[in-house]
């Protein structure tokens, strides 16, 4: 099951995005999840021989494989199979305090925690607004 953004088919992220923020939906009773992910992870490496800074590197996150952080949600993937679940891009973000901004404001929006229509159990936020391009928050 691939992921999709307004409709299209998603093999490969925009070049320059932090990160996304996304809806499952469970297509057997409409139960949903909304979350986010980031597209790349930072690794430490060593230093090299003779060398005193630690080299920081980023890699590509799991996104195509990922179905959330939610133990319900994954229970149930488990249980129906990932062909009864439906993975949407909502927003693309393009840093990290935008990611937490906007994840959280969905969650705020649609009301995830006063529903047992999502599987969301809490929501946990922490943005610095320095971070936020303002222009981006309106697509």
């Amino acid at each position: 099951m691939t992921w999709t953004y307004q409709g299209t088919e998603v093999e490969e992220l925009p070049q320059d995005v932090v990160g996304f923020v996304y809806i499952i939906t469970n297509t057997t009773n409409d139960r949903q999840y909304i979350g986010k992910k980031l597209a790349k992870f930072s690794r430490t490496k060593p230093p090299l021989k003779g060398k005193k800074n630690k080299r920081r590197t980023k890699v590509d996150s799991d996104w195509k494989d990922y179905y959330g952080s939610s133990d319900e949600l994954n229970e149930d993937i488990g249980t129906l199979g990932k062909d009864n679940f439906k993975r949407e891009i909502l927003f693309y973000c393009y840093s990290k305090s935008e990611l937490s901004y906007i994840e959280a404001r969905e969650q705020f929006n649609y009301k995830v925690l006063e529903s047992d229509k999502y599987y969301n159990g809490h929501i946990r936020v922490r943005v610095h607004g320095k971070g936020i391009l303002k222009e981006n928050l309106h697509k």
